[in-house]
């Protein structure tokens, strides 16, 4: 079997081309025959398409990449399979991915949406997101590659150190950690919130206003803003840097952060919604804060990026959930329980890994996914 995989190639640190990377690696591990190819090079895929002569062509992005991860290889008469998040509402090419025998996602919410905006259901497999759990691992506090973070964000031996990641901090949850965090504050030890952001302008404007209501909240002395570019190999010791990652995200429709912080052996406080459902054990691999809010739009413009003219306006009547915000309160709770139990962390720490490495390990993803074009008639050896 060959495999062309269409993604962010070389792969920058971002989550998408992450995703592409891994599904490569653990093929060409288990032995397929795989070439990767940026998803936008149109000379390149059709370089592929003549000489190495795919069975499969799968595109990594989301609904909105249909031109360059489905479109252009039926033009040559290639077998795509888009590999795709979610993006809030899915507004274009129903038409197009209901044709295809076959769309991947990466969790069961993601697959709900899709649904709900018009791909049909029997369409659609299931395939999670790979991560390296051979780099990804729990790394000891003594480990002097973990120390030199914790040095560097200036985080003391005995403050608890919570963490989250993000291309910027709100759309992770931190907000609402933030808010959950000033109402303990008083009754907790020592700790320091670390925000790893993206350089990038949307997030200075983002972190502009986090470091405004951490002002108003009164925790601003608390809260560390990291946004510095870093590369995968860095993050394996950031995350066993902190105690507790906080992940409760307004939008997530798998959570590959979340899951290599449990394959790092940390706790973990996400959301009760979206792909956390998938990655997580509510109570055993950390929490999952019940729904505080859903945001629903009514109207949303959009143009070219989207495949529209610019300015295009849809209506939604009834309007639409595109994210939501976890309960302030229980994710109070929920670092209360966490900051106060050193063997409750570690115990969750411990599940976490175990799950990460059953479940969500590269190799494993790369078989499951074979298993899948065997189920579907791509391949039959």
């Amino acid at each position: 079997m060959k495999v062309l995989v269409l993604y962010d190639y070389p792969p920058p640190p971002g989550g998408l081309a992450t995703q592409g990377e891994h599904l490569r690696r653990g093929l060409q591990e288990i032995g397929v025959e795989v070439k990767a190819c940026h998803l936008e090079s149109s000379f390149e895929k059709r370089w592929h398409y003549k000489w190495f002569k795919p069975d499969v062509v799968i595109g990594v992005g989301y609904w909105g990449h249909t031109p360059h991860i489905v479109l252009h290889p039926l033009q040559y008469d290639q077998k795509p399979v888009p590999w795709l998040v979610a993006d809030g509402v899915v507004l274009n090419y129903q038409n197009i991915l209901n044709e295809l025998p076959l769309i991947l996602v990466t969790s069961n919410w993601v697959k709900e949406r899709f649904v709900r905006d018009g791909i049909k259901e029997e369409k659609i497999d299931i395939l999670p997101v790979g991560t390296d759990t051979k780099r990804f691992i729990p790394y000891e506090k003594d480990d002097p590659r973990v120390k030199a973070v914790r040095e560097s964000l200036k985080i003391e031996n005995d403050e608890i150190m919570i963490l989250t990641i993000g291309g910027d901090a709100a759309s992770k949850g931190a907000r609402e950690v933030m808010e959950a965090l000033a109402l303990l504050d008083s009754h907790l030890p020592k700790w320091k919130y670390v925000l790893k952001v993206w350089p990038q302008p949307r997030t200075k404007e983002q972190t502009r206003m986090d470091l405004e209501l951490a002002e108003t909240l009164g925790i601003k002395n608390k809260i560390v803003i990291s946004d510095d570019r870093i590369s995968r190999d860095f993050m394996p010791f950031l995350l066993s840097a902190c105690d507790i990652y906080a992940g409760p995200s307004r939008i997530e429709g798998f959570g590959m952060v979340q899951v290599e912080a449990g394959a790092c052996g940390k706790p973990v406080i996400g959301i009760k919604a979206m792909g956390l459902l998938d990655t997580m054990i509510d109570g055993e691999t950390g929490y999952l804060a019940k729904i505080g809010q859903e945001i629903k739009v009514e109207r949303l413009v959009v143009g070219e990026e989207h495949g529209f003219p610019t300015g295009t306006v849809f209506e939604f009547d009834p309007p639409k959930v595109i994210d939501y915000k976890a309960d302030v309160e229980e994710i109070a709770r929920y670092l209360n329980l966490l900051i106060s139990d050193e063997k409750l962390r570690k115990k969750m720490g411990e599940a976490g890994n175990k799950r990460a490495v059953e479940l969500f390990d590269y190799r494993v993803v790369a078989k499951q996914f074979v298993d899948i074009l065997r189920k579907r008639g791509f391949v039959t050896e």
